[in-house]
């Protein structure tokens, strides 16, 4: 499977392309719309939220709801368009870059003087094709009972040690949440850190924890490293505008204990629902590249955002004077929106993974494929 995008900021249209996605899978733009206002959600969040009222429009790759096999494109407008493709726009350019943002290392590599031939593409703006790529991704998942959610751990340095027993508690307990957390009393600290950030005319990350239950042993391989089940999942975050660390389940944990302390003992389950079962998942699920049959848990760093309303130094690049970094509109905070997106980029290489093991075609061969297996392994 091939996941692609196209669309600026400020174009006309955001759009993402899936490409080798397989036939037979009932896809409701309802599902990918719902995505998109979890998307935009979360305390911190800035202005264009107010602007922007993502809608998915499939365009192509599905007749009467059911996925063709051929390429689904999914489009999503921009009702704040200034750039256009044919005509000029009466946007001035920009030439101070702003630190932490791609502006001054975009310019370099593409030998460019006006910053918003940059800024337009680099932006945060893109995840929405990243949702709506992911969101069809879990519509095939849950095909197979396949679920993913996702909590925030940490804002600034307020960090709750709350953790969950499965996907189920996360999602009950962030119900109604403004920072889809699990633990309200540091949720409701994590909100007066935004507020003193956003009066100082500053900036917020965090920490998200993203889970994937009833995943099949046996995705992934440990065969190349482009194989690995790790690897695809880290590429994916990794893409993710602002993120700037991804953990599998214990982490950089690993590196402070034994391994007598910290590897997942194997044994016999009692109900014998499994063939073998773990008392400890410090593994997050993978092991050797590969998926091992415990639920899936990533932890993501998302760095704070790097247009600041109070701007750092920085220097035009036109006159080579110094200047303050343009307070160009944004976010206080997006963590909780990041969680969303990390959702996806996960359900993305969980599908790809899926199919290079079960089948591309259509789904009933993935399906009769996927029992077989595990009629298989049983």
């Amino acid at each position: 499977m091939r996941f692609l995008t196209a669309g600026e900021s400020h174009g006309e249209a955001i759009i993402a392309i899936l490409e080798g996605f397989p036939k037979g899978v009932k896809i409701e733009e309802e599902f990918i719309n719902k995505e998109l206002e979890r998307r935009q959600s979360g305390y911190g969040r800035g202005k264009r939220m107010d602007i922007e009222k993502d809608k998915a429009r499939i365009v192509s790759g599905l007749r009467n709801k059911i996925s063709l096999g051929s390429p689904i494109c999914i489009l999503v407008e921009n009702k704040d368009h200034k750039i256009f493709s044919q005509k000029k726009d009466g946007l001035s350019p920009v030439f101070t870059p702003r630190p932490a943002h791609a502006d001054l290392a975009g310019i370099l590599k593409y030998g460019e003087k006006d910053i918003r031939n940059i800024l337009e593409r680099a932006s945060a703006r893109g995840t929405v094709a990243g949702v709506c790529a992911g969101s069809i991704c879990k519509q095939l998942l849950l095909e197979f009972k396949i679920r993913i959610a996702s909590f925030v751990l940490s804002i600034g340095s307020v960090v709750s040690l709350r953790k969950p027993k499965n996907i189920g508690e996360i999602i009950k307990k962030t119900r109604g949440s403004s920072l889809n957390c699990i633990d309200k009393e540091k949720e409701s600290r994590m909100i007066t850190q935004i507020k003193t950030a956003e009066r100082h005319g500053d900036s917020l990350g965090g920490v998200i924890e993203v889970w994937a239950e009833n995943i099949p042993p046996g995705l992934g391989s440990f065969m190349h490293p482009d194989k690995r089940l790790d690897a695809k999942i880290a590429g994916y975050i990794m893409g993710i505008p602002a993120v700037k660390g991804v953990e599998i389940g214990l982490g950089f944990e690993y590196a402070k204990k034994r391994g007598s302390q910290s590897h997942d003992a194997i044994c016999v389950p009692k109900d014998r629902s499994k063939i073998f079962c773990r008392r400890t998942n410090n593994a997050g699920g993978i092991e050797g590249g590969i998926s091992n049959g415990e639920p899936l848990v990533v932890r993501l760093a998302m760095k704070p955002i790097s247009t600041l309303g109070v701007p750092l130094s920085s220097v035009n690049i036109m006159n080579g004077q110094k200047e303050k970094a343009p307070a160009i509109r944004s976010d206080v905070c997006a963590v909780t929106a990041c969680g969303v997106i990390a959702e996806n980029m996960l359900a993305i290489a969980l599908t790809e993974c899926l199919l290079e093991k079960f089948g591309f075609d259509y789904l009933g061969e993935i399906k009769k494929n996927y029992k077989s297996y595990l009629k298989g392994i049983a």
